[in-house]
């Protein structure tokens, strides 16, 4: 358990988990560094994503890797949508109010998964599933290492989006000051849909690399969503390179602490660095204090 080989393939198979779990905490932390609230609906937005890679699967013949082409902008529509029609228009300005829509659109959106697919638990078979990489020391699971490359490039694409385009200067300008940007010109209602949109694509793209080896029902998103809080917290609230670094890190955190205590104990350490972080740094590695 403690030979070099055996740790060192731990954290590479923490970093593939890690990949994952940034670009849901990824999403997250965009609509809270823009909009400054928590979206409850993540979790409920990544199981009706899951259950759409089900569906292209089984009723389309669709690969999980092929469909990300078409739910990841399903996705950033239904997100755009949702803001614009509907967390917009019932929140009237207030903060406390897009808590409470974001909440109810979760408990509608699981009960509406529970009466179309019922509690059973769902899964894929694709050929690769269990093709792995040989490096020698150790075995990489491949759809793992294909999620790795896609979470970073994705990564990567997002953060050439805020910095390079004007759409992303926009985005960054109204996270900042609102009513500057908006006296500047900028629409703040269709940069906060976009920035919602964006995290929903965000997760529909998680969706696509989780379901070739996990399974889905009415409740899964809730569990990475939760890893998620922790991963943001921990990067600091609405920082994208925290959220990053903080996604791989938890990763490790998580695959370490499932070899040495047991698989069902492999979280025990993400809520420990949870608990510090909320005592020691509560701004977060990367967070700005108010």
């Amino acid at each position: 358990m403690f030979a070099p080989d055996i740790i060192f393939a731990a954290v590479l198979n923490g970093l593939m988990t890690g990949s994952v779990y940034a670009l849901i905490a990824l999403g997250l932390t965009l609509v809270y560094g823009v909009l400054h609230i928590i979206n409850f609906a993540h979790g409920a937005t990544l199981t009706a994503a899951m259950f759409a890679v089900y569906v292209a699967h089984t009723v389309f013949k669709l690969d999980p890797y092929i469909a990300l082409f078409i739910v990841t902008p399903l996705f950033f529509g239904l997100g755009y949508g949702v803001q614009r029609f509907i967390i917009g228009p019932a929140s009237h300005g207030e903060d406390r109010n897009i808590l409470l829509v974001t909440l109810g659109l979760s408990i509608l959106i699981e009960n509406a998964m529970l009466a179309i697919f019922r509690s059973d638990t769902r899964s894929i078979d694709v050929p690769y599933a269990f093709s792995s990489i040989d490096l020698g020391f150790t075995f990489l699971a491949l759809p793992r290492v294909l999620a790795f490359g896609v979470a970073l490039l994705v990564a990567l694409l997002l953060g050439l989006l805020l910095t390079r385009t004007d759409t992303g200067k926009a985005i960054r300008a109204v996270a900042r000051e609102k009513t500057g940007a908006a006296l500047a010109g900028i629409d703040v209602a269709h940069i906060y849909a976009v920035t919602f949109g964006l995290g929903a694509a965000c997760v529909a793209i998680a969706a696509c690399l989780l379901m070739p080896t996990f399974y889905v029902t009415p409740r899964a998103g809730n569990a990475f969503v939760l890893v998620a809080f922790t991963i943001v917290v921990l990067g600091g609230m609405g920082s994208i390179p925290g959220a990053l670094l903080g996604a791989l890190f938890i990763g490790v955190v998580e695959s370490l602490c499932g070899l040495f205590f047991g698989e069902s104990l492999g979280q025990i350490g993400i809520f420990l660095i949870f608990i510090l972080v909320l005592l020691v740094r509560p701004t977060g590695l990367f967070g700005a204090r108010a």
